[in-house]
């Protein structure tokens, strides 16, 4: 599901799952393991990107409506977990966001110091055009991000952005040319790095700390409530009705 691969001091983590990269359960709990191991081999930055044209397309709705409440119980908490992963991982986290960075994905980049995209996809948080809401430290993770007003935006209108736009509303830092994609983002990575790394955990946890107090705090409560929407009878077949009209099959 995930490759890892070093470049000079930068460590490489590509997602290899499916055609989509779709966060399932075993993804979040791979790429939550990755990140976990590259915090005990003290690895000196992280780049994240995705296998072929797509960087994430978020969740797999897919596993969703065929596990029902079972699978809801068990996958939100580890989608959770991905996000507290990369919120409290120590050093640098580029994302080079090799196509559509879409709800999830688009959460995952957001997880991250720096936004390289290759101009190719759409990134943007579709989660209420679903009928979903999503837990709250990834709302807190999309506002850390690009601030306030335009995290409502995203949120509240579902709407996908292009990347140019993504760009000059400061979604995503920098439009790279897809083969110089991962170059470039080892060598963003490679110049936070090399700050002290003591500083930099520190002010990367005081940066994160409003989504992690969130999470700690009221949004368990909130949390709980998000778990319970989705698993409802009428949320999952509006979301197998979502799938029927946008990828042309049923759940």
């Amino acid at each position: 599901m995930i490759a890892g691969e070093q470049r000079g001091t930068v460590t490489v983590l590509t997602l290899e799952h499916g055609k989509a990269n779709a966060l399932d359960t075993e993804l979040c709990r791979g790429l939550t393991s990755a990140l976990d191991e590259m915090v005990r081999e003290g690895a000196a930055a992280v780049v994240l990107t995705g296998r072929g044209k797509i960087f994430s397309a978020g969740v797999d709705l897919f596993r969703v409506v065929d596990g029902g409440r079972d699978y809801v119980g068990e996958f939100l908490p580890a989608l959770r977990g991905l996000f507290v992963a990369l919120l409290e991982f120590p050093r640098p986290l580029v994302a080079a966001v090799n196509g559509h960075a879409i709800a999830g994905g688009c959460v995952v980049a957001c997880g991250c110091d720096r936004r390289l995209a290759s101009g190719a996809g759409r990134i943007g948080m579709p989660e209420l055009t679903v009928g979903v809401p999503f837990p709250t430290v990834a709302l807190e993770m999309v506002r850390g991000a690009v601030g306030t007003a335009l995290a409502r935006d995203l949120v509240l209108s579902g709407r996908s952005l292009e990347m140019t736009e993504a760009l000059h509303r400061g979604l995503v830092d920098r439009l790279v040319k897809p083969e110089d994609l991962v170059d470039e983002a080892c060598a963003e990575a490679e110049r936070l790095a090399v700050l002290p790394p003591d500083a930099y955990a520190l002010t990367r946890r005081q940066l994160h700390e409003p989504a992690l107090a969130a999470h700690r705090g009221p949004g368990r409560a909130w949390d709980e409530e998000v778990i319970e929407q989705w698993s409802r009878p009428e949320t999952l077949e509006r979301i197998r009705a979502y799938l029927e009209t946008t990828v042309g099959r049923k759940g």
